[in-house]
């Protein structure tokens, strides 16, 4: 009894060091250090980030427990089963312990299991498609650069590989010049992938999401912008000599500013869809395209 009033008034002082730490935990602490949560008090970027980030941080949470309670058992047998003084010789030797073996091999396959169960869950939820979205976007990727067609206003927005910002640090990208996708806060936005010629990855950082873009084949993301801002974007996929430079920015913004983004395309006279005729794979031997002038 008087053992068990010792440990109930030791955990007093380390249940409140524990709430105080917790309690001084950043956003971005709490949800792992992952980007898209700086900021106390801020909405979630999309509304899949929340549940990504959910992810994250108990995965993480559930193999820290897993990891303590390891290392404590590794050092409670080498203190407890350690040679005391004057013993001589090997300890005895068991062949097996059958409880403990039991143990572990159940409780990984519980964890297995537990972790694919909660992947496709959140999997499921995040490549859903939706049935009618407000807007709907095409993305041309192509070596090094984004073109964005906004296929309901059938307008277009063309972009070049990153630039060196000559007024800028060594390395400096001009961010002016990179191709910006403007997508409306609060609309269900399908994005559908293409590639002109090799495989590329569309990836915004902020949205915890990447999708790969392969040739010959139209990829799908289904997303909610729930945050106005602009967003780094890149290519995650090795795709070629320029690859760090195949950059864009998402910029969410009202409904009334993408309209006025829409009208400045059509102004501008980008007017239409741009394709994927052209195909780097169409003149490589052994395809119909001639690889050498004719009578040759």
């Amino acid at each position: 009894m008087r053992n068990n009033h010792r440990l109930r008034w030791a955990a007093i002082p380390l249940a409140a060091t524990l709430a105080v730490v917790l309690a001084g935990c950043t956003q971005a602490q709490l949800h792992g250090f992952l980007p898209g949560f700086e900021e106390e008090g801020e909405t979630a970027v999309t509304n899949h980030t929340d549940r990504i980030a959910g992810l994250w941080t108990t995965s993480w949470i559930v193999l820290l427990i897993v990891g303590l309670i390891t290392w404590g058992l590794i050092i409670w047998t080498i203190v407890v089963y350690r040679r005391r003084k004057g013993q001589t010789g090997l300890p005895v030797q068991l062949r097996y312990n059958m409880p403990i073996e039991i143990f572990y091999t159940v409780v990984p396959l519980i964890l297995v299991i537990g972790f694919f169960a909660f992947t496709v869950r959140d999997q499921v939820a995040i490549e859903a498609r939706y049935d009618n979205p407000d807007v709907t976007i095409g993305v041309q990727a192509k070596q090094w650069a984004w073109d964005f067609n906004y296929v309901d206003e059938n307008v277009y927005s063309p972009g070049i590989q990153g630039q060196l910002d000559p007024n800028g640090e060594t390395g400096a990208i001009n961010q002016s010049e990179l191709p910006v996708l403007v997508l409306p806060v609060n609309k269900t936005i399908e994005i559908a992938l293409e590639s002109r010629d090799v495989i590329h990855s569309f990836w915004v950082i902020d949205f915890l999401y990447k999708k790969d873009i392969i040739p010959d084949r139209t990829n799908y993301m289904s997303v909610t912008p729930e945050r106005i801002g602009t967003f780094a974007g890149k290519c995650a996929e090795l795709c070629g000599e320029y690859h760090s430079l195949m950059l864009f920015n998402v910029k969410v913004v009202s409904q009334s500013d993408y309209d006025t983004y829409i009208a400045s395309l059509r102004t501008a006279g980008n007017v239409g869809q741009l394709d994927n005729q052209f195909d780097r794979n169409q003149n490589q031997p052994g395809t119909s395209a001639p690889t050498a002038p004719e009578g040759n």
